[in-house]
Formats: C-alpha cells, sequence, structure tokens
C-alpha cells in the first residue's frame, strides 16, 4: 500500500496504520469556519485557506498527515450575514478537544492546530493550554492572527498591491489565496471594496455588517492567483520556523 495523499479523510484505516508505522507522526489540524466573505468568495473561506496551507505545510515537512478542517467556527460577528454558521467558544473547544485526544489515541506524537478564521484563534489557544497537559502527544497552536495578515500584506507588496488592500478579510489577501487554491470558488466580477481604515476589534462589538456593509475589510480587487502562491509560502515559512521552535 502507498500512501499518495497527505489527507488524512482521504485514506483507508490500513493505510493510516500504515502511515503510523512508516514514521507519519505528525498531524495538521487546520480549524476554520463557514461565514461570509463579501460578494466574491465563498462562505467556505477560511477552511479552504486552512485546507491549502496544512497542504503545503505537510508536504514541506514530510511524514505528515493533514486532519480534516474542523469547521464551523466562532462567527457571531459575521451572522448579520445569511449563511454564517456559528458555534460558541465553548463547541468549538469542544470539538478541538475531542480531535486531539482521538488523534492521540491512534498514537500520533505531534499535534499541530492551524487556526486561519480570527475569531477562532483565543478559543483555539485557550483549549491547547488546557489539554498539552492531558495528552501523550505534542501538542502546538499557531496563534498570532497579526503576523498571518502581516505576511499576507508583505506578499502583497512584492507583488505590487497596495499594503491597504490586505486588511484581514475577503480582502486581496484572503481572495489571492482562494484564486491559487480554488479559483473555480472566486466570483472575480463581484468584488467590491469594504471598509479602508485601521485593523481594530469594532466589528466584535457591533457586528461585522455595521462595519462594512459589503462584508468586506480591504479591497480585494488587485487580488491575483500569483500573490496568492506568495503568500500561502511566505505563511508556509513562518509556520515551519515556528513549529520547528516549539518542537526542537
Amino acid at each position: 500500500m502507498t500512501i499518495k495523499t497527505v489527507m488524512l479523510e482521504d485514506l483507508t484505516w490500513p493505510l493510516v496504520e500504515k502511515a503510523l508505522i512508516d514514521g507519519y507522526k505528525t498531524v495538521l489540524v487546520p480549524v476554520g469556519s463557514i461565514e461570509q466573505h463579501g460578494y466574491h468568495l465563498p462562505l467556505a473561506t477560511d477552511s479552504l485557506f486552512g485546507e491549502a496551507l496544512a497542504k503545503r505545510l505537510a508536504e514541506k515537512m514530510g511524514k505528515t498527515l493533514v486532519a480534516p478542517v474542523i469547521r464551523p467556527g466562532c462567527s457571531v460577528h459575521h451572522m448579520g450575514f445569511p449563511g454564517s454558521l456559528d458555534v460558541s467558544p465553548a463547541t468549538l473547544m469542544s470539538v478541538v478537544r475531542d480531535v486531539c485526544f482521538s488523534l492521540d489515541h491512534h498514537g500520533f506524537e505531534y499535534i499541530i492546530l492551524i487556526p486561519t478564521h480570527g475569531g477562532n484563534f483565543a478559543p483555539v489557544a485557550t483549549v491547547t493550554q488546557e489539554i498539552a497537559p492531558k495528552l501523550k502527544a505534542n501538542l502546538v497552536a499557531m496563534g498570532d492572527l497579526m503576523s498571518l495578515i502581516g505576511k499576507m500584506q508583505e506578499a502583497a507588496v512584492e507583488m505590487g498591491i497596495p499594503r491597504e488592500a490586505v486588511g484581514g478579510h475577503a480582502c486581496a489577501g484572503e481572495t489571492s489565496i482562494i484564486l491559487a487554491y480554488r479559483p473555480d470558488l472566486v466570483r472575480m466580477k463581484e468584488t467590491k471594496p469594504g471598509y479602508m481604515g485601521p485593523f481594530t476589534t469594532m466589528y466584535q462589538r457591533k457586528g461585522f455588517k455595521a462595519v462594512s456593509p459589503t462584508g468586506v475589510m480591504g479591497d480585494p480587487r488587485p487580488s491575483t492567483k500569483e500573490a496568492g502562491e506568495l503568500m500561502i509560502e511566505k505563511i508556509t515559512e513562518m509556520y515551519l520556523t515556528a513549529i520547528k521552535r516549539e518542537l526542537g
């Protein structure tokens, strides 16, 4: 039997057993969402982003599998837009907890959580601290949202896209990434600019729609597939460095 994919959900149980015997001891767990992303991106944007990033990381790390994306996420501030789904922080933490214990049970030695939706970062960090001492596996969470956005902005500028266009939600950053990973789901003719001010948490207090009626923070119109590829690469390299630092 040959392992032809890094995606855990695409494997049979004998293939997972073989992978573990062959040294596939690391598993990446993306934590995404189902929520509005403007007029032009699918509700699954954060989940697709997490999957794309985890696959790239797994390929670079070697002997690494990617667990199914956990979704939906903590998206209460997007509930003003039809289709958005929200779970409470307690519910998300419970799901993350059970997934980690399952992976630990099967013998994975390194479990790495990768949140790609802003509302998930705090719950993921909290549950990581809670359950890490209870697992045989080493548990690590990639937990710096602003560094993630910073890498998107860095790549955007290198590709000639204005930094302010990458505002953090359905912007030139996320749009470029989905253009690189699932271009069939992007409706570029429907792109509209959104809130272009400084990144704040005002949307968490008032709801995203009160801040941006389009559902966008930034401007998706300058997005390109090439910029998305560079963003994925830069974030991957940042996370590889963080993982090496955490796991030694």
